[in-house]
């Protein structure tokens, strides 16, 4: 999604088992860095994802011996690394779980294959979460895996503060999804009324977002890195790190569906057990870390690479807890156009025992010589 990659995604299963590729082209592939996180009713896609599971479109990773079972299904970019580790480590495999790690084209998607029994956890962001539940899914949050926002308000150089953007038109994702929704807390967060101090328009993902700034049909856009770098390459600079603000926001979490707890809720925790363990790798060995995120970003340029491994792992929990102020950020923001959503109780979007276990059995603090 920048000016060296069009970024047109596609349904796609990635193996543990399956061999790295680096496809040299003239426009070098980078994923899709943004998802479409509204919950849309796509009934066809359930579909086809139960095709590909039946047919055999998906590569399992297999454990010969293993006596369980997990599917997970994940959308997105480089928010998703610590489910590449799980899966390109073995992390599922050690616990004597056969995995399958399915990757697809966006949210709802993986929202609807849940909601069916063809997937057993999704990763994806808390607008999924809230948007489900409150049309009465039992979705739960279990691990948060990006607990803000990773993006920056990207602008020309010449601004050199937040005011100057009053006046001027942004462009963010369609309504409804994280760039837009970071944007609109950003802005907020820092005096800026995004209603009426500024003009924000949907431009498409963060490919688009950028290229919409460097044609000059918006003075200011949110972008995530390797865009940031990017960004910088054709003069533009970033005005305000939105994740330095500490929004509380579950950019990227895992979710599963609380009949799924109760009959697999010893899978769940070694689920969330491996996501921990995960996250550690990434914080602490970056060269392997560097090149999973490549292998499945398709990301070769060693400096985008540092920037976008730089950008999560300041961000990643040690102890990933589903914080209900995480899901009330949500909530609060859209109770303006859906007043029902202010009856409800964060505490209830999240089930924190899974974490608390992995807490309370002194893995973490042994993971982090503690």
């Amino acid at each position: 999604m920048s000016t060296e990659a069009s970024l047109k995604s596609s349904t796609k299963v990635v193996s543990s088992k399956s061999s790295t590729k680096n496809n040299a082209t003239t426009k070098p592939a980078v994923n899709t860095y943004e998802r479409n996180n509204t919950a849309m009713n796509r009934p066809s896609t359930i579909f086809i994802l139960a095709l590909a599971l039946t047919f055999g479109a998906m590569a399992p990773v297999v454990c010969a011996n293993a006596q369980e079972r997990l599917r997970v299904a994940w959308a997105g970019g480089a928010s998703n690394a610590a489910v590449w580790i799980v899966q390109e480590k073995g992390l599922m495999k050690k616990q004597g779980v056969n995995a399958e790690f399915i990757s697809v084209n966006a949210s709802p998607m993986a929202l609807q294959a849940m909601i069916a029994g063809e997937v057993d956890v999704i990763v994806t962001s808390v607008t999924t979460l809230v948007n489900s539940r409150l049309t009465g899914a039992d979705v739960v949050m279990i691990v948060s895996i990006v607990p803000t926002f990773p993006a920056h308000i990207v602008t020309a150089k010449s601004v050199t503060d937040i005011k100057q953007l009053k006046g001027k038109t942004g462009g963010v994702g369609r309504a409804g999804t994280t760039t837009e929704i970071g944007m609109r807390l950003g802005l907020s967060r820092l005096g800026i009324d995004p209603n009426s101090d500024v003009k924000l328009v949907p431009v498409g993902a963060t490919a688009d977002a950028l290229a919409a700034l460097s044609k000059g049909l918006v003075q200011f856009s949110i972008l995530v890195e390797p865009f940031v770098r990017e960004a910088e390459k054709l003069g533009f600079k970033s005005l305000v790190d939105i994740g330095s603000l500490n929004i509380p926001f579950h950019w990227n979490a895992a979710l599963t569906r609380e009949a799924t707890i109760r009959s697999k809720g010893p899978l769940m925790a070694k689920f969330t057990r491996a996501l921990v363990e995960a996250i550690h790798i990434f914080k602490t060995d970056k060269d392997a870390t560097l090149k999973i995120i490549s292998k499945f970003t398709r990301i070769t340029n060693p400096d985008s690479l540092e920037r976008t491994h730089q950008a999560f792992a300041r961000l990643l929990p040690e102890t990933p807890s589903p914080s209900p102020e995480g899901v009330k950020t949500y909530i609060d923001y859209l109770t303006a156009n859906r007043p029902e959503a202010a009856k409800v109780n964060p505490k209830e979007f999240v089930d924190l025992s899974f974490i608390q276990e992995v807490q309370a059995s002194g893995f973490i603090r042994q993971l982090y010589g503690r």
